[in-house]
């Protein structure tokens, strides 16, 4: 039996204790993070400077730039100052506060990829009433639910797991507060927070990714009807980058979130917490963005604006 005491910190265990590993590693999310914040600051620049993007799919990238922007500083610094040896400890506060921001932008982005999602289905499928349908109240209305919901039941979820009692070593084995990871160190039964995250799986995971699923089967459907064979390859290259990362995206947290052992394998939940901290964040700026050919235009322009300012 572990006696229940009052935490004041936690240990973060971080990654291999080898030091060449750990800064090879310290190397690589290093160049990885910088990718992440270059290519969302530069989307949301381009996105707010240039007119021409100002419209519904450009809105929801721009609030997807903030959310990877948000997400990724949450988790990522304290782990590059725990590969270099250093802030390996956490206050309590301090690992609440992780665990509510990490919870609130993860459920944020996960609606936001169901209501891109939606606003692809009714640009292709119904391009005629796509300005009527995706009106600026309507746009509003989805981006503010999105956070809406993602702070409620990440508030709701963090606050359930930071009021519970917790037994020292208080060793959290992972690079951040992850919520599954805090779990394990609790003094007492975790059956309702573990109730909570399955059920909160269900209504951010599966629901969304079934949206998607039906959306894209629409899309597809529809650019199989498109005679047109450069507008053919154009929209399905298009689509089927979106629908992979996002296959990707919701298929991870599933796994992570909803398989087998969930809550049991430390290298696991380290490994595809990664991918949402870096990976996903530098991969949704080149996909949904730096590849189309408007925000190519508009990054030509910016260039094409500062050497003018330079050359005066």
């Amino acid at each position: 039996m572990q006696n229940e005491t009052t935490v004041t910190e936690f240990i973060l265990l971080g990654f291999s204790s080898s030091p060449a590993l750990r800064l090879c590693l310290f190397g690589l999310f290093t160049v990885l993070y910088s990718a992440t914040l270059i290519g969302n600051t530069l989307v949301f620049v381009l996105i707010c400077l240039d007119y021409h993007l100002h419209s519904p799919m450009y809105f929801f990238l721009c609030h997807l730039s903030i959310v990877d922007i948000c997400y990724a500083s949450n988790n990522v610094p304290h782990m590059l100052r725990n590969l270099l040896g250093q802030g390996r400890t956490i206050s309590f506060a301090g690992c609440g506060i992780q665990i509510h921001l990490y919870l609130i932008f993860a459920l944020t982005e996960c609606v936001l990829l169901a209501v891109m999602s939606c606003d692809r289905y009714v640009a292709i499928c119904h391009p005629l009433r796509y300005a009527l349908i995706m009106n600026r109240r309507v746009c509003l209305t989805l981006a503010t639910a999105s956070w809406a919901f993602g702070f409620v039941f990440g508030t709701l979820q963090a606050s359930l797991a930071l009021h519970l009692p917790f037994c020292g070593p208080c060793e959290v084995d992972h690079f951040f507060c992850e919520i599954l990871a805090v779990l394990k160190l609790a003094c007492t039964d975790i059956t309702a927070n573990k109730v909570l995250i399955f059920a909160v799986c269900v209504c951010f995971l599966l629901f969304p990714l079934a949206l998607i699923l039906v959306s894209y089967l629409h899309i597809l459907a529809t650019i199989l009807r498109i005679h047109s064979v450069p507008g053919w390859h154009k929209t399905f290259s298009t689509c089927g980058s979106h629908l992979t990362v996002m296959c990707l995206f919701y298929g991870n947290a599933i796994f992570m979130y909803m398989g087998p052992g969930s809550s049991n394998s430390s290298g696991r939940e380290k490994v595809l917490s990664l991918f949402y901290s870096l990976v996903s964040p530098t991969l949704n700026p080149l996909i949904y963005s730096l590849r189309n050919q408007q925000v190519k235009e508009a990054l030509l322009k910016l260039q094409r604006r500062k050497r003018v300012f330079h050359s005066m």
